[in-house]
């Protein structure tokens, strides 16, 4: 059974969903999971077989946390099956190319901060939360929004993640160890 580590960092919580929502996926496959935010514990990566890492997208840049671990941490990831996940909003914008061409090059700046190369990288849709966020957030995510021509009631939340996507990157990188055995 593989040992998998699942570490993310989060700001409004759709983050912590998507890697509960895999871990859950490669539980019910047969995978030992543990689903660890950065800073709540330090997990001994030589301990997990695979490594899954995900962050979401705030103004270009992923959670300064999340960065300072994977940089503390990325030589220790060897040449275990790994995998990044990007979580961010770009859904929403109507050049669909440049939100992608965007999203790469957050991406890369992040492996270049970090000096870690996943083996690979999936683009997760996020969640527009406006019910939680406090009234100058609500004000600015609905201008921006409004620009990228997305929802923009601001009397309820949007959630985005396509989950049957997700579970099938989950059932992807786990298929890594079957190869393996």
């Amino acid at each position: 059974m593989p040992r998998i580590l699942l570490i993310y960092d989060t700001t409004e919580g759709q983050t912590r969903k998507v890697m509960q929502s895999i871990a859950e996926r490669m539980t019910l496959a047969g995978a030992d999971t543990d689903v660890v935010r950065v800073g709540a514990f330090e997990p001994a990566v030589a301990d997990y077989d695979g490594i899954l890492v995900a962050g979401s997208v705030h103004a270009g840049r992923y959670q300064k946390p999340l960065v300072k671990w994977v940089k503390a941490h990325a030589r220790e990831f060897g040449g275990r099956p790994s995998a990044f996940i990007s979580v961010s909003l770009a859904v929403l914008h109507k050049d669909k190319a440049r939100a992608a061409a965007d999203l790469d090059a957050i991406v890369e700046r992040f492996c270049a901060d970090t000096g870690w190369r996943p083996g690979a990288v999936k683009h997760v849709a996020g969640a527009l939360l406006y019910t939680r966020y406090n009234i100058f957030k609500r004000w600015i995510m609905k201008r921006i929004v409004a620009a990228a021509g997305g929802d923009v009631d601001t009397s309820k939340d949007y959630e985005y993640t396509d989950w049957i996507d997700l579970r099938a990157f989950a059932d992807q990188f786990q298929r890594r160890f079957v190869v393996a055995a």
